[in-house]
């Protein structure tokens, strides 16, 4: 039994830390004086000071930001609404949505880039408009899949008891409902947030001209490589989505945690 614990925590060990070494290793490199990422040329601040000076960068980051917060919330309605409906399903047509809503998740990027291009060439101008509907198209079946965990474990004689009660439907939806599977709704607009940032195939395929990402931006450097400013980026970005995290969890452990001691 110690043998295997310890073989445990080495494998636990070994796995964080081929996820996590190469964002320290990011981290490390936005703090180097030197271009040369195997040459350290001493402590600097300077890349901080470069990417708020570069208007290319800003105007991305502007960008990236505006299209994952925009698509996260869109989402998170569109989403909110249809697993509701798939909950109130009977168990045949939950189980034939359920598998619908996977899909979009273990198809290839490429062919989703790809049909919504042929779809917005035929109905919508690339732009702006065409790349935050591609994100809203693939962020509903995250924020689905993150709310219905929380719709199953609800208290529906809560619910009940309200209708009961003399309360609205829409009353009760927002006051006795909407509370219960908050952390799901939550987790889902994150999830949303976090891809929406990181995706590049679909972007690529439905953004118009003059239209730039993060994401694409850093593809049309590679040639000419990329930019120590850009770890500063990815860096900061690492962080406040740490941050985000660390605030969303919080909160709601201990929330749950007097909920049971009271029950």
């Amino acid at each position: 039994m110690k043998i295997t614990g310890v073989l445990g925590k080495i494998y636990i060990a070994l796995v964080m830390f081929f996820l996590y070494a190469p964002i320290a290793v990011l981290i490390v490199l936005s703090f180097n004086a030197s271009r040369s990422r195997v040459i350290w040329g001493g402590f600097t601040m300077k890349w901080y000071t470069a990417l708020l000076d570069s208007r290319a960068i800003m105007t991305a980051l502007g960008t990236t930001v505006a299209l994952a917060l925009l698509s996260a919330l869109i989402a998170s309605v569109l989403g909110l609404f249809g697993a509701i409906g798939i909950y109130s399903m009977r168990r045949r047509n939950y189980r034939i949505m359920l598998f619908a809503t996977n899909i979009p998740l273990v198809n290839a990027d490429i062919v989703t880039g790809i049909a919504l291009l042929l779809w917005f060439v035929r109905f919508l101008p690339l732009g702006f408009s065409s790349v935050l509907l591609a994100h809203v198209t693939f962020n509903i079946p995250y924020v689905i899949l993150c709310v219905l965990p929380k719709l199953r474990d609800m208290d529906m004689f809560q619910y009940e008891a309200a209708l009961d009660l003399g309360a609205g439907e829409p009353y009760a939806f927002v006051h006795i409902l909407i509370p219960q599977i908050l952390p799901g709704v939550l987790s889902g607009f994150l999830m949303a947030v976090t891809m929406s940032m990181d995706d590049f195939v679909i972007t690529y395929f439905t953004k118009g001209p003059g239209v730039n990402t993060l994401s694409t931006l850093i593809y049309g450097e590679i040639k000419k490589g990329i930019k120590p400013e850009m770890y500063a980026l990815s860096t900061i970005l690492f962080f406040i989505v740490l941050i985000l995290l660390i605030l969303v969890n919080l909160p709601y452990d201990r929330m749950f945690t007097r909920t049971r001691r009271v029950r």
